[in-house]
């Protein structure tokens, strides 16, 4: 467990980097953020393959939770309107 918590430490402003750049190239619902940060999450702890030694499936546990926590768990839930790019 604590091999996982110190991989997402690492992975979590990977993830939140490419989140962002996300937001800012396409036009995204809000309401879509947390789960496209998980998907990321998780294809960044798959292909972390040169970086560790740790089991795929550890790896995939690490970035879902870098996901999670690069957005927010609670925003999951949240009512979120509009989108992240202005469409002029």
């Amino acid at each position: 467990m604590e091999e996982i918590l110190i991989f997402s430490t690492v992975l979590l402003p990977i993830i939140l980097a490419v989140v962002e750049l996300v937001k800012r190239t396409f036009s995204v619902k809000k309401n879509y953020l947390p789960l496209i940060a998980v998907v990321i999450g998780l294809v960044i702890g798959v292909i972390a393959t040169p970086f560790t030694d740790l089991d795929l499936v550890l790896r995939i546990w690490s970035g879902g939770l870098a996901g999670l926590s690069a957005t927010g768990l609670f925003e999951l839930g949240a009512k979120r309107t509009g989108v992240t790019k202005s469409s002029n």
